[in-house]
């Protein structure tokens, strides 16, 4: 890959930075910060979560589909639109209006509207930045590397939105007006570099490809996606890790403030956690170009089960424990985020509607995000309740329950195998087993 291919990489990848850290707040940082600093109850926050995510899932296909028939010009209006939405639902879920706080029916309908809102304006992004990246593929280690480079910068989006957010709660819990000028200055930078990576995108970064020929209707695209047997065999799989991953992000500030008692390093164990992703990335890309995607995936999980498994070990003040746990969990972190849409871009047709099949992929993800959700009302039916000890009951929700389903979607990942019919061209060698075939 030459240089002016690598910058254009990066062009494409840096996008995943301001996506990452409008995700990861609402599943890590939201739940803890309404129903910890606002005062909302554990039950009815756990709830909005789940609804509001299981009405936003069923738009990503649709919004695949308009995806799919946009030219250049169009996907950049669409892009700017979604930017534009997503960088306000972002500042507003941090910063509700102070007649909002006053009444938690009020301030539980306004995290369910700021929620929907950024949800759609993140799959408008997300999906189109998806698709985009498997159209750029001419050969495996294009795909591969414009991959690297968006989870790179994903990952290190992740890094600081663990981290910002939780020093400044921790460190200004007595002053609130203090909290919220320090959140609106956090707003703000998000919304500049969410501006600055986006025309990084369409200016710099290789162009979109319009399918050609036109996108099909959808019950030609849907009969396409069914009569792909390696496709749908992937999705269980898939999903099933999904939740085992969405389950402990969505517990992990509850996990370290009431079960470690460990509030103060909040902050330092997520970003522990996304910075080793990071650092991992180039050796998982290494490992599946010499083993293939599939077998490389497989040992990712075998490593997180492993990691989340020793947490019921732990107890109030083990910091090098968890530290541990972090560090191992997010080396094999980098595997499940970076490796499985590879996987699935080997499993489309050179001319298929991309958007239609991330539509869907994007539809599971947040379906068990919206599963994961339920862990909090789950919790608070056995007894739990945020700022109290913690019983060994959310030490079981939050670790090994996730490893119940990765020991799924392990066995389960037997009958996924890469395609071998020439439909993907110079892609199947990535995802081949055989480390002779896969560096030939």
């Amino acid at each position: 890959m030459t240089s002016y291919s690598r910058l254009r990489h990066v062009a494409y990848g840096l996008l995943g930075m301001p996506l990452a850290m409008s995700a990861l707040p609402i599943y890590v940082q939201v739940p803890a910060y309404y129903t910890g600093s606002l005062g909302l109850a554990l039950g009815g926050t756990g709830w909005v979560l789940f609804l509001a995510r299981l009405i936003d899932t069923v738009q990503d296909p649709w919004l695949g589909r308009c995806i799919d028939r946009l030219d250049g010009r169009g996907l950049s209006l669409w892009l700017i639109a979604g930017a534009a939405i997503l960088a306000l639902a972002f500042w507003g879920v941090w910063l509700p209006p102070d007649p909002v706080r006053a009444s938690s029916a009020a301030l539980l309908a306004w995290l369910a509207g700021m929620l929907i809102i950024a949800y759609v304006a993140h799959s408008m992004l997300n999906i189109a930045y998806m698709s985009w990246g498997a159209r750029l593929a001419q050969h495996a280690d294009g795909l591969l590397g414009a991959a690297a480079m968006r989870e790179l910068a994903g990952l290190l989006g992740a890094v600081i939105a663990g981290a910002i957010p939780s020093l400044i709660l921790a460190g200004n819990s007595a002053a609130g007006s203090n909290i919220d000028s320090q959140l609106c200055v956090y707003g703000g930078a998000f919304a500049l570099l969410l501006g600055v990576s986006l025309m990084a995108l369409l200016y710099a970064a290789p162009p979109w490809r319009k399918i050609a020929g036109g996108v099909i209707g959808w019950r030609a695209s849907m009969a396409s996606m069914k009569s792909n047997i390696g496709f749908r065999r992937l999705l269980l799989p898939f999903f099933l890790n999904a939740v085992s991953m969405a389950i402990p992000v969505t517990l992990a500030l509850f996990f370290i403030n009431d079960r470690l008692q460990l509030p103060q390093y909040a902050g330092v164990f997520l970003g522990g956690y996304f910075l080793a992703s990071a650092c991992a990335l180039p050796l998982w890309v290494i490992a599946a170009k010499r083993l293939g995607v599939l077998k490389t995936w497989r040992i990712g999980i075998l490593l997180a089960i492993a990691a989340f498994g020793c947490t019921i070990l732990l107890g109030p003040g083990d910091v090098w424990g968890y530290t541990a746990v972090c560090v191992v969990a997010g080396f094999a972190l980098g595997a499940d985020l970076s490796l499985p849409p590879v996987l699935l871009a080997t499993m489309i047709e050179k001319d298929e509607s991309t958007a239609a099949y991330y539509g869907v992929w994007t539809l599971l993800g947040k379906l068990s995000l919206a599963i994961a959700g339920l862990t909090l009302p789950l919790l608070a039916l056995l007894g739990y309740q945020p700022g109290a000890a913690a019983g060994i009951s959310l030490t079981w929700v939050y670790a090994i329950v996730p490893c119940a389903f990765k020991l799924a979607a392990l066995l389960l990942l037997k009958f996924v195998h890469a395609p071998t019919d020439g439909r993907v061209s110079s892609l199947s060698q990535i995802t081949s087993t055989d480390p002779q075939e896969s560096t030939s």
